[in-house]
């Protein structure tokens, strides 16, 4: 399955304030003078990409200096430019052009992440790592971390619901093997084991979303995984439902799912991405009352 492009954000330098992006001091520092970032949010590098970096490294140097922060005695740790540094080495090069800036843990740990946020071909496992680090971590909300990558508050919270999936599941979308929209639809499982098979099984016979969703909704339900007879239900009754989720996730902030349930009766499904969403929710709901 080829994977989409992506990229959450508009490029690093329109997601850090422009005191982060203050150049400190520029150098070239030994190769072995630089240590990773034991935080790196990234976990998968892609390595042919790495190697074709590593040749326009050869033929033109380094053109975006990497970021680290001293550590003393000539020591350093990388702060962002993780590919490039990785790609040096196998350029086989001694030194690389460094800015050195003093960075507190937690702006170092934003920098990396808005920095690998901010890639194209950032799998969406390693994107919802990050988003997960920035919001537990660094106290940022969701509706915070949404403007500054240019995602909705519902889009940032499906990614780190991602992180619920077993790690097979995950490897499968961080391999490009199955998408986000797999991962969301194999939510609809509550049983683990559950949700590794269908993983599997989706990725060995190439199923769709839509199909992956139905199959993973008919297991939950205790149906068959074979298409059901179903209610003919009339075009415009389909898209006033549509209508209506757009309207109750927008009104309400999170996702809403309208399922019909029988013939006439219909029912009505938010996802939190944890219980403080829950009670941010009644809150406003209360507070409309007042008003």
């Amino acid at each position: 399955m080829a994977r989409p492009e992506r990229g959450m954000g508009r490029g690093l330098a329109a997601l850090l304030p422009s005191a982060a992006r203050s150049l400190e001091s520029l150098r070239d520092l030994p190769l072995e003078s630089i240590r990773p970032n034991p935080r790196q949010p990234r976990r998968e590098f892609d390595g042919q990409a790495l190697l074709a970096l590593s040749e326009s490294i050869r033929a033109r140097g380094i053109l975006q200096p990497v970021v680290v922060r001293p550590l003393g005695e000539e020591q350093y740790e990388l702060v962002a430019g993780e590919r490039r540094l990785r790609a040096a080495r196998i350029a086989e090069l001694t030194t690389v052009p460094a800015i050195v800036r003093e960075t507190e843990d937690s702006a170092r740990l934003e920098l990396a992440l808005m920095e690998n946020m901010a890639r194209e071909d950032l799998n969406p496992v390693d994107e919802a790592r990050a988003c997960a680090t920035l919001v537990e971590d660094l106290g940022l909300t969701k509706e915070e971390l949404g403007r500054r990558v240019s995602r909705s508050r519902v889009a940032v919270s499906n990614l780190i619901r991602l992180l619920d999936l077993p790690d097979e599941a995950l490897a499968l979308i961080a391999s490009g093997e199955l998408s986000e929209g797999h991962g969301r639809a194999l939510l609809a499982r509550r049983d683990h084991a559950d949700r590794r098979r269908l993983a599997q099984e989706a990725a060995a016979a190439g199923w769709s979303v839509r199909e992956t969703e139905r199959r993973a909704r008919a297991a939950e339900e205790g149906a068959v995984a074979a298409p059901r007879e179903t209610v003919v239900v009339h075009p415009d009754l389909v898209e006033a439902m549509a209508a209506a989720e757009d309207a109750l996730t927008v009104a309400l902030g999170s996702e809403v799912r309208v399922r019909r349930r029988g013939e006439d009766g219909c029912r009505v499904e938010l996802d939190f991405a944890s219980p403080r969403e829950v009670i941010q929710l009644a809150e406003r709901v209360l507070a409309r009352r007042a008003a």
